[in-house]
């Protein structure tokens, strides 16, 4: 096959209709119009002489063809912004991108400010911030869509031996009450008064609902016992609930600090029970990292970091660039 029979702005158009499900949606997110779209589909098609989609139904679904080749094309695009990122760095040393993917509670409380002192130590660099579950983000690591991660949450097993794992951090998850709820009055609560408190919890799937199980349970607390009185999609919500006096919960210290400052919420104390759980940073070392990561893993990172870390650890050595490249990333 002397020349491709697709082009690159191809690829992102099928990526982009796959994402959005629909051609309109998807020319609105590249700015093109929806005929556009549909031409290029057609050539593309045309070109590969198979259907990519089927268009019978509301939705745009993708063929065994299609999803065939967003599979590799997605691989293609990565390798392409890959490369450019790479040629970036050779030639300015100042700018540059750097792409940090996190959990949601770490990206809710923890990711804004080491991204807020990095951009003090490097103005010029451009910051991406992705938040979503544990396992997308640690599939977006993977694919080299992101350059690094902090996650609370488990790591896929299929990704285990693709991803390098450094435990960062240890995140207290503290029981908050009401300020008017009558265990305030006391320094330390018993285990036993968990019994008689209504719960407010993230869905049980969450990693954060399923490390909290765990803890309470080797403390000798009879989980299935506790009143679980309401299911909420979001940290923010969990505290406006028991702030209103609708229950009590367990949420992430870094997530109450303004709170507990303000005195709109208090921190309980169980007896014999403190629940922690483990956040790592994940990266993946059979990509290329960025000047720009290597800054913010040698200078941000340790900063912020609760558990000791290996200065000999991959994440410190994995880079060619390393930490004297690192410090090539200029400051103003």
């Amino acid at each position: 096959m002397s020349d491709l029979p697709f082009t690159l702005d191809q690829l992102r158009i099928l990526k982009a209709i796959a994402s959005e499900g629909s051609f309109k949606r998807a020319a609105d997110s590249l700015y093109v119009s929806q005929p556009a779209v549909s031409l290029q589909v057609q050539n593309l098609e045309r070109q590969l002489d198979v259907p990519l989609f089927d268009r019978g139904g509301r939705r745009a679904q993708l063929t065994e063809a299609g999803h065939l080749l967003l599979s590799y094309g997605e691989k293609v695009l990565t390798l392409c912004q890959e490369t450019c990122r790479a040629l970036e760095d050779l030639q300015n040393l100042q700018g540059g991108t750097l792409i940090v993917g996190a959990s949601q509670t770490t990206g809710t409380y923890l990711l804004p400010r080491m991204i807020g002192v990095f951009r003090q130590l490097y103005p010029d660099v451009a910051v991406q911030l992705h938040v979503h579950s544990t396992r997308r983000t640690s599939w977006s690591v993977a694919n080299g869509q992101v350059d690094l991660a902090i996650v609370g949450g488990e790591m896929p097993s299929d990704l285990q031996e693709s991803l390098a794992v450094v435990p960062y951090a240890k995140d207290e998850l503290a029981l908050i009450l009401p300020v008017s709820h009558p265990l305030v009055k006391a320094e330390v609560i018993e285990k036993e008064d968990l019994y008689n408190l209504q719960f407010i919890t993230l869905d049980a799937q969450s990693t954060i609902r399923k490390v909290i199980d765990q803890v309470l349970s080797r403390s000798g607390i009879d989980t299935t016992r506790l009143m679980f009185e309401m299911e909420l999609n979001s940290i923010e919500a969990i505290k406006n609930a028991v702030q209103a006096g609708l229950g009590a919960a367990f949420v992430s210290v870094s997530a109450i600090e303004k709170e507990l400052e303000m005195g709109v919420l208090h921190h309980a104390k169980v007896d014999g029970i403190v629940v922690t759980r483990t956040l790592n940073a994940i990266y993946n070392p059979n990509r290329y990292r960025s000047k720009a990561a290597d800054a913010f893993i040698h200078e941000v990172l340790p900063e912020f970091a609760t558990e000791e870390i290996d200065p000999e650890s991959s994440l410190f050595r994995h880079s060619s660039s390393s930490k004297r490249s690192a410090r090539k990333l200029k400051r103003p």
